[in-house]
């Protein structure tokens, strides 16, 4: 039986945003209400960090095989700031392939709540943002652990680091948040983070 973050283990298997076969939810919350919630400011639980509508909101990241980045404000007076959310997406593009598509403002959302929580002025280490079809095919061919149906193809998947804080805190907080999904690979020492439905592995 698969395994939660805090007793005894991990929830094993490939990025379930991913097939239903493998898909284990966490008192499952329906995708829109945590969007909503993600969006509007309200927290999925009472606990949880708020977004406050027309707060300023800022991230800060690195890929890791380019070294480029982007630091800075993404969202002021109640909207996205179009070049802002450009540059991100030319951080978070497919390496391999060399394409950068829209990517979904509200995983920049989850980062930056978690980052904040997380009491982190480092970057994220962005290791995987979006694949194209093609790229994702190819790794799931090699690898099991990849979804055939990752959100990573949709622009609201991110494979990250943050420095100075292990991948099993980072996995920890962030599941704690319900924000999203969250991956715990610690074998390879990252986290994966989505805006998607509220869910562990």
């Amino acid at each position: 039986m698969r395994k939660p973050f805090g007793h005894g283990g991990l929830w094993s298997g490939a990025c379930p945003c991913c097939g239903p076969e493998s898909l284990v939810p966490v008192e499952a919350v329906p995708r829109r209400g945590v969007l909503a919630a993600v969006l509007a400011g309200v927290g999925v639980v009472a606990s949880g960090p708020v977004l406050a509508q027309g707060a300023t909101r800022s991230l800060r990241v690195r890929r890791q095989v380019t070294l480029e980045s982007f630091s800075g404000v993404y969202f002021r007076d109640g909207r996205y700031d179009r070049d802002a959310l450009r540059r991100l997406d030319y951080v978070f593009r497919d390496l391999s392939r060399a394409e950068t598509t829209p990517m979904d403002p509200r995983l920049f959302d989850v980062m930056s709540t978690v980052a904040r929580q997380m009491d982190s002025d480092e970057p994220f280490e962005v290791v995987s943002g979006y694949r194209t079809p093609e790229t994702n095919a190819g790794n799931a061919s090699r690898s099991r652990r990849v979804s055939r149906v990752s959100l990573h193809m949709s622009g609201m998947a991110a494979d990250c680091r943050l420095p100075g804080r292990s991948a099993v805190q980072l996995a920890r907080l962030a599941s704690e948040m319900r924000l999203g999904g969250v991956g715990l690979y610690s074998r390879d020492g990252f986290v994966h983070l989505d805006c998607g439905p509220v869910r562990r592995w």
